[in-house]
């Protein structure tokens, strides 16, 4: 059984990420709240380096590296804003890093990921066919592999987004997080349930990548069909065992979100707040309208989680709508 992060872990992880990171902005959302009913508040993840909370969990991990690891360097795969953060942390801490990618991935994250510094190789139809990839080449040339969830010194890290919202408002009755793997949801779990026992922690997947969704209420780790999503940050079809286990212990509630429903949310945040969400990083606001009676009257923090968007998907969202 893979060990579970502790509230001790989060806290010496912002003791690391601190020197690298200012914590994000969390702020309330008055344009926002009035068509949501509720007191709306958005951490601004969007705003990292990276332009993506993953980046958290990269410094995190990677700074914990052994010297043998460091040497060695990493693998790891990612549709791009994991990619990204442990290309991030591979450049402070000079490791190398390759990053498999599927092919076809969001351009603007690769293109993102090499000016990092990382070897990225597009293979496979989809987010697992390159995780399958990355695992034979990590134990063919002797690197590190990083599982994009399955390693609590990533999900420990983006757990500082949770210290973060709650020390800005403690009394928050719900957080709603994007899940494609999972660790964001993990870290809201780990840290956000841990401090304030009483938060309600909300996660939200795609209708076309409900993989997460289906092992949440079914307990079993079965792969699903090819996913269909725009919104490449929530495309995992296999569900992963050490969020799970979190997810299925601590989470109270997992719903799903059309792709309809997350492009008119990248529209809605643009609207009212003035920021660019990709479509995993638009999916907690897409949940609060899906979710708006439940909520009404509460105060609820949205983590938009990303926001790494194409100019050409952009253009199409923007169509649409």
């Amino acid at each position: 059984m893979d060990r579970i992060p502790t509230l001790a872990d989060v806290y010496a992880a912002r003791t690391v990420i601190s020197r690298y990171l200012p914590p994000t902005p969390f702020q309330p959302a008055e344009a926002l709240s009035e068509l949501l009913g509720c007191e709306a508040w958005i951490k601004y993840e969007n705003l990292q380096p990276v332009r993506a909370f993953k980046v958290r969990g990269g410094i995190n991990l990677v700074s914990r590296l052994s010297a043998g690891e460091r040497t060695a360097g990493v693998v790891t795969a990612s549709t791009g804003n994991h990619g990204q953060s442990i290309a991030y942390a591979g450049r402070l801490f000079g490791v190398r890093v390759v990053v498999a990618a599927p092919e076809h991935s969001n351009p603007v994250k690769v293109a993102a990921m090499r000016a990092l510094g990382a070897e990225v190789v597009e293979t496979g139809p989809d987010f697992d066919a390159a995780r399958e990839w990355a695992e034979r080449t990590a134990a063919e040339r002797g690197m590190r592999y990083v599982h994009s969830a399955n390693e609590p010194d990533l999900i420990a890290g983006v757990a500082t987004a949770s210290l973060e919202m709650l020390e800005v408002a403690p009394d928050l009755d719900a957080v709603i997080v994007p899940i494609g793997a999972g660790s964001g949801a993990c870290g809201q779990c780990v840290a956000g349930k841990a401090i304030s026992p009483r938060l309600q922690v909300i996660g939200v997947q795609a209708e076309g990548a409900p993989a997460v969704w289906r092992a949440f209420h079914s307990g079993k780790m079965e792969a699903g069909p090819p996913v269909s999503t725009f919104a490449e940050g929530l495309a995992t079809r296999i569900p992963f065992s050490l969020p799970l286990q979190i997810l299925r212990e601590r989470l109270d509630d997992l719903v799903l979100v059309s792709d309809a429903q997350l492009k008119q949310a990248m529209v809605t945040l643009i609207r009212t707040t003035r920021m660019l969400a990709e479509g995993a990083g638009a999916a907690s606001t897409a949940a609060a309208f899906a979710l708006k009676e439940r909520l009404r009257g509460k105060k609820v923090g949205l983590v938009l989680s990303g926001g790494n968007v194409t100019v050409e998907s952009l253009r199409e969202v923007l169509a649409e709508a």
